[in-house]
C-alpha cells in the first residue's frame, strides 16, 4: 500500500465517524501561519569553504471545527533557500551541511475529536512526547518532522493521562528531495504507550516505545522507561529536578542482540529570573551498538552543534552545566531570554574523550509581533569528529486569524 493510500485510508476512517454538516452550516475556521527567516553560518574543520545558508520557511494551514469536539487541520510547508551549503538534497558536498533543503510538501492533514476525558487524532500530525528525547517534531529545522499516525488519549482522572500512538510512517526533517531516500521518510509499525501522573509540581511518566522500522531493520528498538520531574520553587527561589531511566533492547526484525541503559539526572536551582542547572545524560553502548533515538528532536540534546545525532557505538556520556533566564528594562522588561551551556562528551566504554562544546543564545521581541534569535554553537573535538562552529540569526512571525463568512 502506498504512502498516500495509507494516509487517505486513515482519514477516511475518521471522516466517516464525523457528524454530517447541514445546509447553511459554516464551521468556525482559522488561518494559521509561521514564517521563519534564518541565516546559518558553519565553519567546519576539514572543509576548505564555510557554509552560508539563507533560508525562509512558511508553514500555513486552515483549521476547521465542523462540530463540537471535532477539528480538521490542513497545513502545508515550503522552504526557499540561497547561498552555498550542503542541504542533503542539492549535491553541494564541498560545503558543510545545513539540513534545510528547499521544497514544498504537505506537513499536516488530520481529523481529531476530543472532550474532557480524552480524544483521538487520525492522519498526518505533529507528535511531541514529554521532553521529545524519544519522539518529537524536530522543530528547530525549517522542515518539520511529522507522522502518519493514530493518536489516542484518555484521562481517567484529573491527575492521570494515558496516551497511545500507532505510527505508520515518519516524514523526516531532511525533506522529500533528500538524495538518500532513507532520509526522506520511513515505513513504520511502531506502538508508543505513555502514562503520566501529575500532582502539584511533580510528574511521573512511565513509557514503552516499541519502534519497528520496516525500511531499516537495525533501527528497530524497544525502550521501556520512567521519568520524574518536579519543582520546589517558592517565592522565586528553590530546587527543581529531572530524573529518568530507561532500558533499550533490539526489537522486531533487528538482527542485532543488545540491551543498553539510558539515564538522565538534571538538578536545577532558580533564583529570581536566573536558572542554573547541571546534568548527566548517559546513552549506553558496547562498541557495536548503542542507545539510539531516531524519532527524537535531536537538536535539543547533546549540544546544538548536532555532533551526536547518531550515538557512537561506544555510547555517550554528556555532562553539562547551564544557565539561563530573562532580563530587560522598560518595554523589554523580562522579554530578553538568554541561555548559556557547556558540555563535556565522553564514551560509555573505552575511556574515550570525544570533545567539549559551548552553546549560547539570546532571544528578543521585535516590532509587529515578530521574534528574533541569535544563537551560537562551538564544538572542540578531542577524539570524535572535528572542530565545528555554527552561528544562527533568525526572525520569526507566527499567528492565527479567525475566518468569517
Amino acid at each position: 500500500m502506498s504512502n498516500h493510500t495509507r494516509l487517505i485510508s486513515l482519514l477516511a476512517i475518521a471522516l466517516a465517524a464525523a457528524p454530517p454538516l447541514h445546509a447553511g452550516d459554516a464551521p468556525p475556521a482559522s488561518f494559521e501561519w509561521d514564517l521563519r527567516l534564518r541565516q546559518e553560518h558553519v565553519d567546519a574543520a576539514g572543509f576548505a569553504r564555510d557554509a552560508n545558508a539563507s533560508t525562509a520557511r512558511l508553514r500555513a494551514g486552515l483549521r476547521l471545527q465542523p462540530a463540537a469536539g471535532w477539528t480538521v487541520l490542513v497545513e502545508g510547508e515550503g522552504v526557499a533557500g540561497a547561498g552555498r551549503y550542503n542541504s542533503g538534497a542539492n549535491g553541494e558536498t564541498a560545503y558543510p551541511g545545513v539540513a534545510d533543503p528547499t521544497g514544498a510538501e504537505l506537513n499536516q492533514l488530520w481529523v481529531g475529536w476530543k472532550n474532557a476525558r480524552g480524544g483521538v487524532t487520525v492522519g498526518r500530525q505533529r507528535i511531541a512526547l514529554d521532553n521529545q528525547r524519544w519522539v518529537g517534531n524536530v522543530g528547530w529545522r525549517q522542515n518539520e518532522q511529522t507522522f502518519d499516525a493514530i493518536a489516542l488519549q484518555w484521562k481517567p482522572a484529573a491527575s492521570l493521562t494515558a496516551s497511545y500512538h500507532w505510527l505508520d510512517k515518519v516524514h523526516r526533517a531532511a525533506g522529500d528531495k533528500a538524495l538518500n531516500p532513507l532520509m526522506r521518510e520511513r515505513d513504520l509499525d511502531s506502538h508508543l504507550l505513555n502514562l503520566a501522573w501529575k500532582r502539584g509540581a511533580q510528574q511521573l511518566v512511565g513509557y514503552a516505545y516499541l519502534h519497528e522500522d520496516r525500511d531499516v531493520a537495525g533501527a528497530s528498538t524497544a525502550t521501556w522507561g520512567l521519568r520524574w520531574t518536579g519543582s520546589a520553587v517558592h517565592d522565586g527561589r528553590g530546587f527543581g529536578w529531572t530524573a529518568e531511566t530507561a532500558r533499550q533492547t533490539d526489537y522486531a526484525r533487528n538482527p542485532a542482540d543488545f540491551g543498553h541503559d539510558y539515564w538522565l539526572l538534571e538538578p536545577s536551582w532558580t533564583q529570581g529570573a536566573l536558572i542554573l542547572r547541571g546534568g548527566w545524560e548517559h546513552l549506553g553502548g558496547d562498541g557495536v551498538t548503542a542507545v539510539q533515538t531516531p524519532l527524537a528532536t535531536l537538536h535539543a540534546f547533546n549540544g546544538w552543534d548536532d555532533q551526536f545525532a547518531t550515538t557512537p557505538a561506544k555510547g555517550l556520556e554528556d555532562r553539562y552545566l547551564g544557565a539561563g533566564g530573562k532580563f530587560g528594562r522598560g518595554r523589554y522588561d523580562g522579554k530578553l531570554a538568554w541561555a548559556l551551556a557547556w558540555h563535556d562528551y565522553r564514551s560509555d566504554v573505552g575511556g574515550l574523550r570525544y570533545g567539549r562544546e559551548w552553546n549560547a543564545s539570546l532571544g528578543f521581541p521585535l516590532p509587529g509581533g515578530l521574534s528574533g534569535l541569535v544563537k551560537l554553537a562551538d564544538y572542540r573535538a578531542d577524539g570524535f569528529s572535528r572542530d565545528n562552529t555554527k552561528l544562527w540569526l533568525q526572525v520569526e512571525w507566527r499567528g492565527a486569524r479567525a475566518l468569517t463568512r
